[in-house]
C-alpha cells in the first residue's frame, strides 16, 4: 500500500510546486498598483500558505504520463474530506480527530495489496469500506497537511521569477489576475485574486499534458463527518485476525 500511497502524495506535491511558479494576479491595475508580476507572486503564495483552509481540485500527470485527480478540503489542524483518483482506482478521504479513514474501491485495494500474503482474502473485507489507518502512517496523512502540501510552492523562489503581467479575469466568479511564464515549451499560468487577500485562484500548465488546479473555500470550515460504525473496518485489528 505505501507504494501507491507514496505516488499520490509525491504526485501532489510536485504539481503544487509547479503552481508556485506562476501566480495570480489582480483584476484591475489598482489592485496591484506599481508591483511587478514576480512581486504579486510572491505576495500570492505567502497570502495561500497563511489560509486556515482551502478546496484544492485538479488535474496532475505523473512523470510516467500516469493521471491523478485530486479533490480536497484541506485545514491547518489537518482535517481533510475529499478524494484521490489514480487511473481506475478511486479512494475517498477523510481526516477528523487525528483518526485517518480511507474508502477506496476494488482496484485501489487490488493494487496496494498485490504484495501482501492473503490479499485475495483481504481486498473483499476493504473495498468500498471506510478503513481506519494506523495513526502513524505519515505517508497518508501527509495528504492531509495543508503546510506541507503549500511547502512546495515556496521552495525554490527562482521558479516564481521572470513572469509577466496578463490579462483580468474571472476564476469561479472572483476577479483576478494573470500571471504567466514560458518555461520548457509551455505556459504556466497564475490566477491571483484583486479583491481581499491575494489568493492563488488557478494554476495552469499548458502543453502535450495540459494541467490545471482550482483552489476555492479559503478560510471555510473543514468538517468531515465521522464514517458510519457498520461501514468501518481497523486496518490493525484486520491485520491481527487470522
Amino acid at each position: 500500500m505505501r507504494g501507491t500511497r507514496t505516488s499520490v502524495a509525491a504526485a501532489t506535491l510536485g504539481f503544487l510546486c509547479l503552481a508556485g511558479t506562476t501566480a495570480c494576479g489582480g483584476d484591475d491595475d489598482e489592485a496591484f498598483k506599481g508591483q511587478s508580476a514576480d512581486q504579486i507572486a510572491a505576495k500570492a503564495v505567502e497570502a495561500t500558505r497563511q489560509a486556515e483552509s482551502m478546496h484544492i481540485k485538479g488535474n496532475i500527470t505523473q512523470s510516467g504520463g500516469q493521471k491523478v485527480a485530486i479533490d480536497l478540503a484541506v485545514d491547518s489542524q489537518k482535517n481533510c474530506q475529499g478524494t484521490v483518483t489514480n487511473a481506475q482506482a478511486v479512494t475517498d478521504v477523510r481526516h477528523k480527530d487525528a483518526t485517518l479513514y480511507l474508502k477506496g474501491n476494488t482496484a485501489y485495494w487490488q493494487a496496494s495489496l498485490k504484495q501482501q500474503p492473503q490479499a485475495e482474502k483481504t481486498v473483499p473485507k476493504l473495498a468500498d469500506k471506510w478503513v481506519r489507518m494506523p495513526a502513524n502512517d505519515d505517508q497518508l496523512t501527509g495528504l492531509c497537511d495543508k503546510q506541507g502540501l503549500l511547502a512546495a510552492m515556496d521552495e525554490d523562489k527562482s521558479e516564481r521569477e521572470g513572469m509577466s503581467r496578463g490579462d483580468s479575469t474571472t476564476i469561479e466568479g472572483k476577479k483576478a489576475l494573470e500571471l504567466t511564464k514560458q518555461k520548457d515549451g509551455k505556459t504556466q499560468s497564475l490566477f491571483v485574486a484583486t479583491e481581499g487577500k491575494p489568493f492563488i485562484l488557478k494554476a495552469t500548465t499548458s502543453g502535450a499534458s495540459p494541467e490545471t488546479t482550482l483552489f476555492t473555500d479559503y478560510n471555510k470550515p473543514v468538517n468531515p463527518p465521522q464514517p458510519p460504525a457498520d461501514q468501518t473496518v481497523d486496518l490493525k485489528q484486520l491485520a491481527t485476525q487470522k
